[in-house]
């Protein structure tokens, strides 16, 4: 993950300084992030996407697809899985 955020980041000509303060985090915090050594929290990652305009799953790599996905406000028409570990 931590090399497509940095890609992302360089794409739209952002320094890491710049970018923690867009979010605001810490410089130190954002670079552990791109380094991997530190997990990036959810919330995070949520803002993230919606700042580069992209899928948490493509920021994961769940997904080479950069499109966001259509965001459904109202849950009620969404079915639920159980999901067994």
């Amino acid at each position: 993950m931590q090399t497509r955020i940095k890609n992302l980041r360089e794409d739209h000509d952002l320094t890491q300084k710049e970018l923690s303060k867009i979010l605001n985090v810490s410089q130190v915090a954002y670079s552990y992030y791109e380094l991997n050594k530190r997990n990036i929290p959810l919330e995070l990652l949520c803002k993230l996407a919606d700042f580069y305009d992209t899928s948490v799953d493509y920021l994961l790599y769940r997904t080479n697809i950069d499109l966001p996905y259509e965001k459904n406000i109202n849950n009620k028409n969404s079915s639920k899985k159980t999901i067994k570990i």
